[in-house]
């Protein structure tokens, strides 16, 4: 098959054997090609739009920006642009966001292969593939679980650059007590029980990154 009448494939990815991996799956395919590969956030943008590939494999994990940024960027440019997003990640906060920007699947990097090669197919010909049900039925639990206000996020923000209460709420322009009403609410929605779980448990699932702005200067 011509390559320009087989489904172009650009991989998004960090680790450099995972790109080789996913190349070496795809040279198996005789309806599909790698048009390109990017190992962060800001590559990806670049290269989508310099190589307009029919289908792109995206990490949510990636230095700079990450994967959901990344799809943002790419649709803002191109509202009909096809993503599948690849994670070790099992329906987090992240892949809730990853649709919300507009991907259009979500698998699991141990769910490759013949999972992958139909879901490009699938994805390629305009269609939405099925989330699997058990990423579904994680998906639908975080969305419950994780559902922080704004404001209790930016609470989390600064509580996870190691501010206190009582600075969080100087920072904030808000009273110690409301810091302390917030990080209760929060513990409660993530089932924890100190400040550092909560921490942990919000970058574990997505809800907060370490690239995360508190304003300090």
């Amino acid at each position: 098959m011509n390559p320009k009448d087989s489904i172009g494939v650009l991989i998004v990815d960090d680790h450099p054997l995972l790109r080789d991996g996913l190349g070496a799956l795809l040279s198996t395919q005789s309806d599909m090609h790698l048009v390109g590969e990017a190992a962060d956030g800001e590559q990806a943008v670049e290269c989508y739009l310099r190589l307009h590939p029919d289908v792109v494999l995206m990490d949510l994990q990636l230095p700079g920006i990450d994967g959901v940024e990344a799809i943002m960027r790419i649709r803002a440019q191109d509202p009909k642009a096809r993503i599948i997003v690849l994670t070790t990640y099992r329906g987090d906060v992240r892949a809730v966001r990853a649709l919300q920007a507009g991907a259009s699947a979500y698998l699991l990097k141990d769910m490759l292969r013949h999972e992958l090669i139909d879901t490009i197919r699938s994805v390629a010909g305009g269609r939405r593939a099925a989330i699997p049900a058990q990423l579904a039925a994680s998906i639908a639990a975080h969305v419950v679980e994780d559902r922080l206000s704004p404001r209790e996020t930016e609470v989390l923000v600064h509580v996870a650059a190691g501010m206190s209460n009582r600075r969080v709420g100087e920072q904030m322009q808000i009273s110690e007590q409301t810091v302390k009403a917030h990080m209760k609410s929060i513990m409660e929605k993530l089932g924890v029980g100190d400040r550092t779980h909560a921490v942990t448990m919000a970058l574990r699932r997505g809800i907060i990154s370490l690239d995360d702005d508190t304003g300090e200067r």
